[in-house]
Protein backbone atom coordinates (compact mmCIF):
# COMPACT_ATOMS: atom_id res chain seq x y z
CA UNK A 1 0.00 0.00 0.00
CA UNK A 2 1.43 3.38 -0.77
CA UNK A 3 2.48 5.91 2.14
CA UNK A 4 -0.10 8.20 0.94
CA UNK A 5 -2.57 5.65 1.44
CA UNK A 6 -1.67 4.09 4.45
CA UNK A 7 -0.87 7.10 6.25
CA UNK A 8 -3.94 9.45 5.77
CA UNK A 9 -6.80 7.51 6.71
CA UNK A 10 -8.73 7.15 9.64
CA UNK A 11 -9.32 3.60 9.27
CA UNK A 12 -5.29 3.22 10.25
CA UNK A 13 -6.03 5.11 12.57
CA UNK A 14 -8.96 2.94 13.67
CA UNK A 15 -6.84 0.07 13.43
CA UNK A 16 -4.20 1.64 15.96
CA UNK A 17 -6.41 2.66 18.65
CA UNK A 18 -5.44 0.26 21.13
CA UNK A 19 -1.47 1.47 20.54
CA UNK A 20 -3.49 5.11 21.15
CA UNK A 21 -4.93 3.57 24.73
CA UNK A 22 -1.55 2.53 25.61
CA UNK A 23 0.30 6.09 25.01
CA UNK A 24 -3.20 7.54 26.67
CA UNK A 25 -1.76 5.85 30.15
CA UNK A 26 1.34 8.08 29.52
CA UNK A 27 -0.81 10.98 30.57
CA UNK A 28 -3.33 9.60 32.77
CA UNK A 29 -4.38 6.14 34.21
CA UNK A 30 -7.11 3.72 32.60
CA UNK A 31 -9.67 4.85 34.28
CA UNK A 32 -9.15 8.57 32.93
CA UNK A 33 -7.69 9.76 36.01
CA UNK A 34 -4.85 12.09 36.19
CA UNK A 35 -1.20 10.81 36.40
CA UNK A 36 1.35 12.03 38.85
CA UNK A 37 4.10 13.03 35.79
CA UNK A 38 4.36 14.22 32.38
CA UNK A 39 5.02 11.90 29.64
CA UNK A 40 8.84 11.30 29.65
CA UNK A 41 10.60 12.87 25.81
CA UNK A 42 12.18 9.89 24.19
CA UNK A 43 15.90 11.13 23.11
CA UNK A 44 16.94 11.42 19.18
CA UNK A 45 14.60 14.49 17.64
CA UNK A 46 16.84 17.30 17.34
CA UNK A 47 15.89 20.80 18.69
CA UNK A 48 17.11 24.76 17.83
CA UNK A 49 16.89 27.51 19.40
CA UNK A 50 14.98 31.05 18.99
CA UNK A 51 16.32 33.30 21.65
CA UNK A 52 16.34 31.46 24.66
CA UNK A 53 13.48 28.86 23.79
CA UNK A 54 15.27 25.20 22.77
CA UNK A 55 12.47 23.80 20.29
CA UNK A 56 11.95 20.54 18.73
CA UNK A 57 12.99 20.43 14.80
CA UNK A 58 9.50 19.00 14.43
CA UNK A 59 6.90 20.85 16.04
CA UNK A 60 2.77 20.10 16.23
CA UNK A 61 0.94 22.07 13.74
CA UNK A 62 -2.71 23.25 15.87
CA UNK A 63 -5.27 23.06 13.00
CA UNK A 64 -6.10 19.29 13.45
CA UNK A 65 -6.46 20.06 17.13
CA UNK A 66 -8.42 23.49 16.69
CA UNK A 67 -10.74 21.51 13.47
CA UNK A 68 -9.28 24.48 11.17
CA UNK A 69 -8.88 21.51 8.19
CA UNK A 70 -7.88 22.09 5.37
CA UNK A 71 -9.80 19.15 2.99
CA UNK A 72 -10.10 21.29 -0.20
CA UNK A 73 -13.28 20.35 -1.87
CA UNK A 74 -13.98 17.17 0.64
CA UNK A 75 -16.64 18.70 3.19
CA UNK A 76 -16.83 15.71 4.98
CA UNK A 77 -13.35 16.26 6.35
CA UNK A 78 -13.73 18.99 8.68
CA UNK A 79 -16.66 16.93 10.69
CA UNK A 80 -14.55 13.73 10.61
CA UNK A 81 -11.70 15.53 12.03
CA UNK A 82 -14.03 17.21 14.33
CA UNK A 83 -15.41 13.52 15.97
CA UNK A 84 -12.15 11.94 15.90
CA UNK A 85 -10.27 15.11 17.64
CA UNK A 86 -12.43 14.85 21.42
CA UNK A 87 -11.13 16.92 24.08
CA UNK A 88 -9.19 13.71 25.41
CA UNK A 89 -7.91 12.79 22.46
CA UNK A 90 -6.72 16.70 21.78
CA UNK A 91 -4.81 15.82 25.26
CA UNK A 92 -3.72 12.63 24.15
CA UNK A 93 -2.33 13.70 21.42
CA UNK A 94 -0.34 16.29 23.33
CA UNK A 95 0.91 13.73 24.96
CA UNK A 96 1.88 11.62 22.34
CA UNK A 97 3.76 14.89 20.96
CA UNK A 98 5.64 15.26 24.09
CA UNK A 99 6.42 11.32 24.14
CA UNK A 100 8.21 11.83 21.15
CA UNK A 101 10.51 14.51 21.58
CA UNK A 102 7.81 17.37 20.02
CA UNK A 103 7.62 19.99 22.85
CA UNK A 104 6.00 23.00 20.96
CA UNK A 105 2.68 23.44 19.49
CA UNK A 106 1.57 26.23 17.50
CA UNK A 107 -2.11 27.72 16.45
CA UNK A 108 -4.11 30.03 16.72
CA UNK A 109 -5.89 31.16 19.43
CA UNK A 110 -9.68 30.20 19.69
CA UNK A 111 -11.10 30.20 23.42
CA UNK A 112 -11.84 26.16 23.43
CA UNK A 113 -8.38 25.17 21.97
CA UNK A 114 -6.71 27.22 24.03
CA UNK A 115 -8.50 25.82 27.43
CA UNK A 116 -7.18 22.46 26.72
CA UNK A 117 -3.61 23.90 26.14
CA UNK A 118 -4.22 25.34 29.93
CA UNK A 119 -5.85 21.91 31.04
CA UNK A 120 -2.65 20.42 29.57
CA UNK A 121 -0.41 21.64 31.51
CA UNK A 122 -2.79 22.22 35.10
CA UNK A 123 -4.11 18.57 35.04
CA UNK A 124 -1.95 16.64 32.86
CA UNK A 125 1.66 18.08 34.06
CA UNK A 126 2.48 19.14 30.67
CA UNK A 127 5.60 21.00 29.32
CA UNK A 128 4.61 21.48 25.37
CA UNK A 129 5.63 25.22 24.99
CA UNK A 130 3.18 27.48 22.88
CA UNK A 131 3.76 29.14 19.88
CA UNK A 132 0.88 31.10 19.33
CA UNK A 133 -0.60 33.96 16.78
CA UNK A 134 -3.57 35.70 17.95
CA UNK A 135 -6.57 36.39 15.87
CA UNK A 136 -8.02 39.61 17.12
CA UNK A 137 -7.77 42.24 14.52
CA UNK A 138 -4.30 44.42 13.87
CA UNK A 139 -5.29 48.16 14.19
CA UNK A 140 -4.28 51.30 14.79
CA UNK A 141 -3.75 51.51 18.44
CA UNK A 142 -3.99 47.68 18.98
CA UNK A 143 -6.34 47.96 21.29
CA UNK A 144 -7.66 44.22 20.67
CA UNK A 145 -4.55 42.58 19.53
CA UNK A 146 -2.77 43.89 22.78
CA UNK A 147 -5.59 42.57 24.40
CA UNK A 148 -5.14 39.00 22.99
CA UNK A 149 -1.31 39.26 23.60
CA UNK A 150 -1.62 39.90 27.52
CA UNK A 151 -3.88 37.01 28.06
CA UNK A 152 -1.42 34.60 25.78
CA UNK A 153 1.20 36.17 27.99
CA UNK A 154 -0.85 35.74 31.45
CA UNK A 155 -1.13 32.37 30.50
CA UNK A 156 2.25 31.51 30.02
CA UNK A 157 3.24 31.08 26.40
CA UNK A 158 6.70 31.13 25.17
CA UNK A 159 6.03 32.51 21.75
CA UNK A 160 4.39 34.63 19.63
CA UNK A 161 3.69 35.44 15.78
CA UNK A 162 1.80 37.61 13.50
CA UNK A 163 -1.14 35.38 12.13
CA UNK A 164 -0.05 34.66 8.27
CA UNK A 165 -3.75 35.58 7.14
CA UNK A 166 -2.93 39.50 9.11
CA UNK A 167 0.47 39.87 7.83
CA UNK A 168 -0.43 38.60 4.05
CA UNK A 169 -3.57 41.26 4.21
CA UNK A 170 -1.41 44.48 5.96
CA UNK A 171 1.35 43.70 3.79
CA UNK A 172 -0.78 43.61 0.88
CA UNK A 173 -2.01 46.98 1.80
CA UNK A 174 1.09 48.76 2.77
CA UNK A 175 0.56 48.92 6.21
CA UNK A 176 4.16 47.53 7.09
CA UNK A 177 4.12 49.77 10.05
CA UNK A 178 1.32 47.90 12.00
CA UNK A 179 3.14 44.39 10.78
CA UNK A 180 5.91 45.98 13.27
CA UNK A 181 3.96 47.36 16.01
CA UNK A 182 2.86 44.01 16.39
CA UNK A 183 5.67 42.52 16.24
CA UNK A 184 7.33 44.81 18.79
CA UNK A 185 4.24 44.17 21.46
CA UNK A 186 5.07 40.87 22.33
CA UNK A 187 9.16 41.17 22.91
CA UNK A 188 8.35 43.87 25.55
CA UNK A 189 7.17 41.34 27.53
CA UNK A 190 10.14 39.34 26.88
CA UNK A 191 8.46 36.56 24.76
CA UNK A 192 10.15 36.03 21.01
CA UNK A 193 8.07 37.54 18.95
CA UNK A 194 7.67 36.48 14.63
CA UNK A 195 5.60 37.01 11.39
CA UNK A 196 3.43 34.14 9.48
CA UNK A 197 2.38 34.36 6.16
CA UNK A 198 1.90 32.19 2.98
CA UNK A 199 3.06 35.31 0.37
CA UNK A 200 6.48 35.23 -0.08
CA UNK A 201 6.12 39.42 -0.15
CA UNK A 202 5.65 39.17 3.75
CA UNK A 203 9.13 38.28 4.29
CA UNK A 204 10.43 40.57 1.60
CA UNK A 205 8.39 43.37 3.14
CA UNK A 206 10.18 42.21 6.58
CA UNK A 207 13.41 42.52 5.69
CA UNK A 208 13.52 45.50 4.09
CA UNK A 209 12.02 47.71 6.21
CA UNK A 210 13.78 46.11 9.31
CA UNK A 211 10.51 44.53 10.99
CA UNK A 212 12.46 42.70 14.28
CA UNK A 213 10.81 39.78 13.94
CA UNK A 214 12.85 36.93 16.05
CA UNK A 215 11.62 34.27 13.46
CA UNK A 216 9.17 33.84 10.51
CA UNK A 217 6.59 31.22 10.30
CA UNK A 218 6.24 30.60 6.35
CA UNK A 219 4.87 28.19 3.84
CA UNK A 220 6.85 26.07 1.74
CA UNK A 221 5.86 22.80 -0.64
CA UNK A 222 6.31 21.84 -4.37
CA UNK A 223 3.40 21.19 -6.35
CA UNK A 224 3.99 18.02 -7.91
CA UNK A 225 0.59 16.61 -6.71
CA UNK A 226 -2.49 16.64 -8.53
CA UNK A 227 -4.22 19.84 -7.12
CA UNK A 228 -1.27 21.80 -7.24
CA UNK A 229 -1.83 25.20 -8.96
CA UNK A 230 -0.89 25.29 -12.70
CA UNK A 231 1.11 28.05 -13.89
CA UNK A 232 -1.38 30.08 -15.40
CA UNK A 233 -2.74 29.96 -11.70
CA UNK A 234 0.15 31.23 -9.85
CA UNK A 235 -0.71 34.54 -10.19
CA UNK A 236 -4.10 34.69 -8.94
CA UNK A 237 -5.40 35.20 -5.43
CA UNK A 238 -3.76 33.10 -3.13
CA UNK A 239 -7.29 31.50 -1.83
CA UNK A 240 -8.79 31.10 -5.11
CA UNK A 241 -7.13 27.53 -5.84
CA UNK A 242 -7.91 24.80 -3.06
CA UNK A 243 -4.96 23.51 -1.81
CA UNK A 244 -2.52 25.94 -2.79
CA UNK A 245 -0.68 28.02 0.01
CA UNK A 246 3.36 28.55 -1.39
CA UNK A 247 2.76 30.02 -4.50
CA UNK A 248 6.50 30.33 -5.68
CA UNK A 249 8.44 27.46 -3.23
CA UNK A 250 11.89 28.24 -5.24
CA UNK A 251 11.85 31.78 -5.04
CA UNK A 252 10.74 31.11 -1.71
CA UNK A 253 14.35 28.84 -0.77
CA UNK A 254 16.36 31.43 -2.64
CA UNK A 255 15.25 34.60 -0.70
CA UNK A 256 15.22 32.51 2.34
CA UNK A 257 19.35 31.99 2.05
CA UNK A 258 19.64 35.17 2.50
CA UNK A 259 17.67 35.70 5.85
CA UNK A 260 19.33 35.26 9.33
CA UNK A 261 16.44 35.13 10.92
CA UNK A 262 14.78 31.53 11.94
CA UNK A 263 12.92 29.82 9.26
CA UNK A 264 9.54 27.61 10.61
CA UNK A 265 8.25 25.73 7.19
CA UNK A 266 4.42 25.76 7.21
CA UNK A 267 2.12 23.71 4.95
CA UNK A 268 5.03 21.48 4.08
CA UNK A 269 2.59 18.08 3.01
CA UNK A 270 0.15 20.77 1.42
CA UNK A 271 -2.65 19.40 4.05
CA UNK A 272 -2.18 15.89 3.72
CA UNK A 273 -1.50 16.17 -0.17
CA UNK A 274 2.34 15.60 -0.12
CA UNK A 275 4.21 12.27 2.08
CA UNK A 276 5.86 13.67 5.13
CA UNK A 277 9.27 12.01 4.20
CA UNK A 278 9.32 14.08 1.04
CA UNK A 279 7.65 17.00 2.40
CA UNK A 280 10.40 17.10 5.64
CA UNK A 281 13.26 15.97 3.17
CA UNK A 282 12.42 19.29 1.02
CA UNK A 283 11.90 21.77 3.68
CA UNK A 284 14.87 20.89 5.48
CA UNK A 285 17.18 20.50 2.68
CA UNK A 286 15.41 24.03 1.43
CA UNK A 287 16.32 25.71 4.48
CA UNK A 288 13.51 25.03 7.09
CA UNK A 289 14.68 25.79 10.82
CA UNK A 290 11.87 23.71 11.82
CA UNK A 291 8.99 21.85 10.29
CA UNK A 292 5.22 22.88 11.24
CA UNK A 293 3.60 19.86 10.97
CA UNK A 294 -0.68 18.79 11.80
CA UNK A 295 -0.49 15.61 12.84
CA UNK A 296 -3.19 12.86 14.38
CA UNK A 297 -1.75 11.26 17.11
CA UNK A 298 -1.53 7.96 15.12
CA UNK A 299 0.84 9.75 12.63
CA UNK A 300 3.20 11.21 15.21
CA UNK A 301 5.55 8.53 16.02
CA UNK A 302 6.35 7.96 12.11
CA UNK A 303 6.92 11.95 11.38
CA UNK A 304 9.33 12.38 14.46
CA UNK A 305 11.55 9.46 13.23
CA UNK A 306 11.19 11.11 9.67
CA UNK A 307 12.11 14.03 10.92
CA UNK A 308 15.11 13.13 12.44
CA UNK A 309 16.02 11.41 9.50
CA UNK A 310 15.71 14.51 7.00
CA UNK A 311 17.46 16.85 9.39
CA UNK A 312 20.58 13.97 9.80
CA UNK A 313 20.93 14.24 5.74
CA UNK A 314 20.88 17.54 5.22
CA UNK A 315 23.33 18.50 7.97
CA UNK A 316 25.16 20.42 5.70
CA UNK A 317 23.14 22.25 3.16
CA UNK A 318 23.55 25.75 1.18
CA UNK A 319 21.60 27.91 3.64
CA UNK A 320 23.10 28.02 7.44
CA UNK A 321 21.06 26.38 10.43
CA UNK A 322 19.94 29.65 11.67
CA UNK A 323 18.32 28.29 15.04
Amino acid sequence: MSEEMDRRTFVTGSLLSSAGIAIAGASHGADGSQAATPPVPQAGLPRGKIGKLEISRLILGGNLLTHFTHSRDLRYVYNLAARYNTDEKILETLATAESHGVNAVTMHNPPHPMSLLRRYRKERGGKIQWIICPTAAVEPGLAQYRQHVEELIKDGCEAIYLWGVHADSLVAQGKIDLVAEAVELPKKYGVPSGVGGHALEVVQACERHGVKADFYIKTFHNHSYPTAPKPEQIKGPLNEYPGYWCSNPQETADFMKGVQKPWIAFKTMAAGAIPPRQAFRRAFGSGADFVLAGMFDFEIAEDSQIAQEAVATHRNRERPWRA
